[in-house]
């Protein structure tokens, strides 16, 4: 996608505007002033125009107004920010990249690049980090590394949600219904306890769809095919992937102790029962030799392009453009032999995610120059999810895995001021811990293995101390420093079972004929472990400057890092590798800018990042004395140059009219991959080149002092890889999208109607994609696909 395409999509939403009858014209209303956003982004609020940070700060309105619900949604409108749900084979989670930036893999004992606050309370997973956006203040996504600020694994940037404190007054319900039977209710009270001293506040929602690609049996749809039929009643349908029932709650309690103190504690509990993830396959060419016992066929029928159902790769006898049709069954009903007796294998198609979670927030002033802030927090969840990576009748590939996860945490920070307030100053440190097994049946027949993994548990420990501070220079000029020292510690136990609980043992003869002993390649793989340890520095330098009220510029340097470890994953002994901590350095100039008395505002930052021992996963790993594949092995690749620039821009035209847009470029340039198959001229995953939104507003005064709020956004996203290794396979080419939403308020503003109307050009695009087809490996390329065009209703009551 060029530039070109980025304007196309943004004519497209002036049309749509137009007609609607709306036409930008200049006035002078009440709504002509931008609002002042606040942000905690250093430690202490400050507005957002005053703090030298690239940042999208999201309120709750515009949250509402642009009809997004799900974190991965915000990513829309942030310029070189990637937010994604995980495919099918990841479960519950999210993908996470920011300026290149980020990590895929769920597994938590492998770091994110991108780090989610909620509250003050680091998630330290991807996993059971799709949250829903319920009852928030508004959320702030920093881009470049904070490493300072918000410790490690935020290297790439920050996603931070705040949750609206209890006031003692106020609550909500509403309602809505749209396309696959979607069904949401969300409800929100708060009330005072004690008067002037204790509230609660109370808020909950509830998701339920049904699944927007169906799962068909094969061999009833494609009569005289061969294959035996699944389904033995009337009809063709298996049941239908993407389904979604979530229901999550948070109760939150405000305690004023004193004009010095106050308490916060936050509860909250998520329920994901869930079907597996909308998934489609989009190649089948198996990479083994048909004589290979591994070659995977029933009745003489091959996997091959009849099961792809869609696309340039299909060759399906009922045609080649079933958009969102998978013929997975989650069976495994090959016959066993005697490399592989553990059969047949049946998996649920499930996605469930169980999480809960306490914390407690003290800020305690000591005095007029002084305060301390403790956040305390204990986290815990339990995921279990299936993944049918064939997408067929015919059993390549399934796995059903469980992850248990805990993590406690304790940050502490005294602010201050000094030098007759000319130094705002911050010292903290942060103590964290978690813990967790992970466990799966793991059926892998094209590479001759079924077995059990784990549970593997891989505790983890961080310790932090870091300072901060504002030195002003003079009235208009501020030098920021910061300073964060980081100890981690990561312990791993590997355990590899055949599917009746015994250990595997040397092979008998050799690897992958019919007669050798099951998983026999995965003997010393049971109670095997290792450690990992590795200290931080990072360090961060502001030079800002307020040329006027209206102005603003920043000169930065800055530090961050990612995690090392260990191999989480080894198929085979020979994968038990090592890998150190990524580094970044990044050197930004930014503005800030609100003019034309606060009608126009734009933020604008580039940057140059030196990205140096980059941490991706490698799905081919030839050259280890073991099989190339199954293989998930982090690695450092080598080092990059990435150069990029952003701009924001928000415009109060008058008359009810506002507009508000993002763009972004990145040249993302590998120096060095270190002798890997990734080669200099590929790119990090999720990340594209260019980037923008358009969002169009209109809010009209009715006479009877109802308000009507007319909104179209549109985004749009060049090309993207979704593997370390890119290929044309793992490509999910550029895009762009659109969503329209009418709001009608009545004129006391306590209901609240709208329709939206999502995607609306119906566009089938791809969050993210699956593949194995390197050599080896299973041959398969399976995609994630976005929702086709939906509608819904909503009705709102606020009291």
């Amino acid at each position: 996608m060029n530039d070109r395409y980025l304007s196309r999509q943004y004519s497209v939403a002036t049309a749509v505007m137009i007609a609607l009858g709306v036409t930008p014209t200049l006035g002078a209303e009440s709504r002509d002033e931008l609002e002042e956003i606040v942000v905690t982004a250093q430690f202490r609020e400050q507005n957002l125009q005053d703090t030298p940070i690239a940042i999208t700060a999201v309120t709750a309105e515009m949250l509402e107004l642009r009809s997004q619900n799900n974190i991965y949604q915000v990513a829309a409108q942030a310029p070189n920010v990637t937010l994604a749900p995980q495919g099918q084979g990841n479960g519950s989670g999210i993908i996470a990249f920011i300026r290149g930036v980020g990590q895929t893999d769920f597994n938590f004992a492998l770091e994110p690049g991108v780090g989610l606050y909620i509250d003050d309370v680091y998630y330290s997973t991807l996993t059971g980090s799709l949250v829903d956006l319920t009852d928030l203040e508004r959320v702030e996504v920093l881009r470049g590394p904070q490493g300072t600020l918000a410790g490690r694994n935020s290297i790439g940037g920050a996603v931070k949600l705040f949750s609206r404190k209890p006031s003692g007054e106020g609550g909500s319900v509403s309602l809505t219904y749209g396309k696959f039977n979607r069904i949401d209710a969300r409800g929100m009270a708060d009330f005072a306890l004690a008067e002037d001293k204790l509230f609660m506040r109370v808020a909950g929602v509830s998701k339920n769809r049904d699944g927007f690609v169906d799962r068909l049996d094969y061999a009833c749809s494609h009569p005289g095919s061969g294959l035996p039929a699944t389904r033995l009643s009337d009809g063709c349908k298996l049941g239908t992937l993407g389904g979604q029932s979530y229901n999550a709650g948070r109760v939150s309690l405000r305690w004023l102790a004193s004009e010095n103190v106050e308490v916060n504690l936050i509860g909250d509990l998520t329920n994901d029962s869930s079907e597996a993830g909308p998934e489609v396959l989009l190649r089948a060419v198996q990479t083994i030799a048909p004589t290979d016992a591994r070659y995977i066929q029933v009745n003489g029928v091959p996997l091959d392009c009849r099961f792809v159902p869609n696309g340039p790769f299909s060759c399906d006898p009922n045609g080649r453009n079933q958009k969102y049709i998978s013929y997975a069954t989650f069976n495994d009903n090959l016959p066993p032999t005697t490399q592989r007796p553990a059969k047949p294998v049946n998996i649920p198609p499930v996605q469930q995610l169980d999480q809960h979670g306490l914390s407690a927030a003290v800020d305690w002033k000591l005095g007029e120059n002084y305060s301390l802030k403790s956040v305390t927090a204990w986290r815990e969840y339990d995921s279990t999810w299936a993944s049918d990576a064939d997408n067929s009748p015919l059993p390549s590939q399934q796995l059903l895995q469980t992850l248990k996860h805990w993590q406690k945490s304790q940050e502490l920070r005294l602010n201050g001021q000094a030098l007759n307030d000319r130094v705002d100053f911050t010292v903290g440190a942060f103590w964290f811990k978690q813990g967790g097994t992970l466990q799966a049946r793991v059926d892998l027949n094209y590479s001759g293995i079924d077995f059990i993994h784990g549970p593997d548990p891989t505790p983890s420990r961080s310790i932090a101390g870091f300072a901060h501070a504002d030195w002003h220079l003079t009235d208009s000029t501020d030098l920021t420093t910061g300073l964060r020292y980081t100890d981690d510690h990561k312990s791993y136990t590997f355990f590899r079972r055949n599917p009746d609980g015994s250990i595997p043992t040397p092979c008998a003869g050799a690897p992958n004929l019919p007669t050798t002993n099951p998983n026999c390649v995965l003997t010393n793989l049971y109670d095997r472990s290792a450690s990992f340890d590795s200290t931080q520095l990072d360090w961060r330098a502001v030079l800002s400057h307020r040329w006027s009220e209206a102005i603003s510029t920043y000169a930065s340097i800055a530090t961050g890092y990612k995690g090392g470890g260990i191999n989480p994953r080894p198929f085979f002994p020979q994968q038990i590798l090592g890998f150190n901590p990524e580094e970044l350095t990044t050197f930004e100039l930014g503005a800030k800018t609100d003019l034309f008395e606060r009608r126009l505002r734009v933020n604008g930052a580039v940057f140059l990042n030196k990205y140096k021992d980059i941490i991706l996963t490698l799905s081919n790993c030839p050259g280890l004395g073991s099989p190339a594949a199954p293989c998930a092995l982090p690695a450092n690749i080598g080092k990059a140059d990435v150069k990029g620039a952003e701009l924001e821009v928000s415009l109060r035209l008058g008359g009810g009219f506002s507009i508000d847009s993002s763009f972004s470029k990145l040249d993302f340039q590998y120096k060095d991959t270190g002798g890997t198959a990734v080669t200099l001229g590929m790119i990090t995953p999720y990340t594209p080149e260019l980037k923008g939104s358009l969002g169009l507003q209109y809010e009209h005064d009715m006479p009877s002092g109802a308000l009507l709020v007319l909104r179209t956004d549109w985004q749009a996203q060049s090309e993207i890889y979704t593997a370390a290794v890119n290929n044309q396979f793992n490509r999910i080419p550029g895009y762009g999208i659109g969503n329209l939403r009418a709001t009608f308020r009545s004129p006391q503003r306590d209901w609240e109607a709208s329709f939206e109307l999502a995607n609306v050009n119906n566009k089938l695009y791809y969050l993210s994609k699956n593949d194995f087809s390197a050599t080896g490996s299973a041959g398969t390329t399976a995609g994630q696909p976005g929702l086709p065009r939906t509608w819904a209703m909503t009705i709102k009551r606020t009291f």
